[in-house]
């Protein structure tokens, strides 16, 4: 074949599977709403490259303030957000000028109050990014790079719950013990020549701290949601017992989504779709240890599912927890925007400007794309039993659910 005649066939090649992309992506439909979430989605994708060292120079606004503003029933950040980089620089850079024990809960953090007074958790390494944690899904210390990870996917997927995290180096001698409270200051130790802490918490143990790299310790920040959205904690539907020998109704009973729907507030309204979006999150990052949600407190089931405490994550790579998914498989029903930026895929992308990249180890990022075929695949499976109509669904926020 001629030259000329194999770069005709080559660009053929090309539209043909740039179209059948476009198929996938549409559902097969060409909709107004699909093409719109792929809008969105070239748009978010653009704005990935998150350059360091960007700044605020445009407003007088904090970058706090900035971001407090964001925050709304349904997203913590909007669409849009071309300050993002710099509010993601400022978390990664600014003074420190308090640190305390982090809030109540079970795993190791620190409380940081930054430069302008803002809140933020300090999560701490714990294990290098090749390590493997066995036992059960849900085992081991939190994974800060978890927490980077998951925030970077919420992106992607359209999703916009989860609060805003970067990754940070910070020198505990100079930067934390000099303003550290005396609660916190008591759990300081060395072993060798590694300043560790470890904190209080209900698993934090003397024997157990964190330790630095000598004086530097990696961590990821997670910047505090405003005061004036307060928190309401509600237990997780397809929640686990943790409990030896005892399964929860979901476990053993394929019909329990139907139960589910009858119950307030997944009877209507979006929360039934959140908790769906929330499945499919959690069995890409492996996280099984989602047995509460929070939402915003006085919702009526209206204000989104927010994706907080995602570090029990990318903890096992070998390991595709296929219950995480049954609040999918069980109610065969997803949003038609969430199905749609499934089909696009730009995580490696978005981690590389993090300032603690690489974030996740090349196995890692293989069983998420591995699972992400895995979720496309339930999906269709779904939409070849019952129709892509009773499957994919538009966001509708006060009608029942089918």
């Amino acid at each position: 074949m001629k030259l000329k005649q194999r770069m005709v066939v080559l660009c053929a090649v090309l539209l043909l599977l740039g179209l059948a992309k476009i198929f996938l992506l549409d559902g097969g439909e060409g909709s107004a709403a699909s093409r719109r979430d792929l809008r969105a989605f070239r748009k978010m994708e653009a704005g990935l490259s998150l350059s360091r060292g960007a700044r605020l120079t445009h407003t007088l606004q904090s970058p706090w303030e900035i971001a407090s503003q964001w925050v709304g029933p349904r997203e913590v950040y909007p669409e849009e957000t071309p300050e993002l980089a710099a509010v993601l620089t400022s978390l990664s850079t600014a003074r420190i000028e308090r640190a305390d024990v982090g809030y109540k809960g079970t795993q190791l953090k620190a409380l940081l109050v930054l430069d302008g007074g803002q809140k933020v958790v300090f999560k701490p390494k714990r294990y290098n990014r090749d390590y493997v944690v066995e036992g059960e899904p849900y085992a081991g210390y939190d994974r800060h790079n978890a927490e980077v990870a998951g925030f970077h996917l919420d992106r992607i997927l359209g999703f916009r719950r989860a609060p805003l995290v970067v990754g940070r180096y910070v020198n505990l001698r100079t930067e934390i013990k000099p303003v550290a409270t005396d609660q916190l200051l008591s759990t300081f130790l060395t072993q060798g020549n590694n300043t560790c802490f470890y904190g209080k918490c209900y698993y934090c143990r003397e024997s157990e701290p964190a330790c630095a790299d000598g004086e530097i310790m990696e961590g990821s920040l997670t910047l505090w949601l405003p005061d004036v959205w307060p928190l309401q904690k509600h237990r997780h539907p397809w929640g686990r017992t943790y409990r030896e020998g005892k399964l929860a109704r979901w476990e053993y009973d394929e019909s329990y989504c139907e139960a589910v729907k009858k119950m307030p507030p997944y009877d209507e309204g979006p929360r039934l779709l959140d908790v769906i979006d929330t499945a499919i999150f959690d069995y890409l990052i492996g996280n099984a240890d989602r047995h509460h949600y929070e939402s915003f407190q006085d919702d009526g089931g209206a204000s989104m599912l927010i994706l907080l405490d995602n570090a029990k994550s990318f903890g096992n790579a070998a390991l595709d927890e296929r219950s995480i998914l049954a609040p999918l498989y069980q109610c065969c029903m997803v949003r038609m925007s969430t199905w749609n930026r499934l089909n696009l895929s730009a995580i490696r992308q978005a981690l590389v400007f993090d300032p603690v990249h690489p974030v996740l180890a090349e196995p890692k990022l293989t069983a998420l794309d591995r699972r992400l075929s895995g979720v496309i695949a339930t999906v269709k499976q779904c939409i070849e039993a019952q129709g892509p109509d009773n499957t994919l669904i538009e966001d509708r926020m006060n009608l029942p659910h089918p």
